[in-house]
């Protein structure tokens, strides 16, 4: 975030709002994932056809001491732990970084956390505010689209912004 610095330096201010998406990775949903998989990366054929089959009839069980649960069918989410799950969930959230761009703001990544940022000089503070707000708000639609969050009354669902 060098570049917010060197903002700072030149006298402007800058605004930062952190989102912490908690167990995005679990969240994925496998059919739109693959859509845009075809749609916007243009896999097709036997490649597409793996990647289904590499979601479809996958069960998992927890085990506890001596007990373990009956396998269920997995329906949501990309295998964490494997170099595979997150190259999948950049693939599936991408449209989120083109999102924050047509604000003219900009964000970093790591993993399931996103920053979102801009800088302005300070007469130009207000308007940067609403800019991010109005960003954060349409990035919360996003998510609820994408089931990554759920939606809850009078908030953003489980997506923690701190200005």
């Amino acid at each position: 975030m060098a570049d917010v610095l060197l903002a700072l330096d030149r006298g402007d201010i800058a605004f930062l709002t952190l989102l912490d998406r908690s167990a995005a990775f679990d969240t994925v949903d496998h059919a739109t994932l693959l859509k845009r998989m075809e749609i916007s990366y243009g896999l097709k054929g036997t490649l597409l056809s793996w990647f289904r089959s590499y979601f479809t009839g996958r069960k998992q069980s927890v085990q506890f001491n001596n007990a373990r649960s009956l396998p269920t069918l997995v329906l949501f989410g990309v295998p964490q732990g494997s170099v595979l799950g997150p190259i999948l969930f950049l693939l599936y959230t991408a449209d989120l970084l083109r999102l924050v761009e047509q604000f003219h703001l900009y964000f970093h990544l790591y993993a399931d956390d996103t920053q979102i940022y801009g800088f302005s000089a300070p007469s130009a503070a207000l308007e940067l505010q609403n800019r991010v707000s109005v960003c954060v708000a349409e990035v919360s639609l996003w998510m609820c689209s994408t089931n990554l969050i759920q939606p809850r009354r009078r908030s953003v669902g489980s997506l923690r912004a701190v200005y």
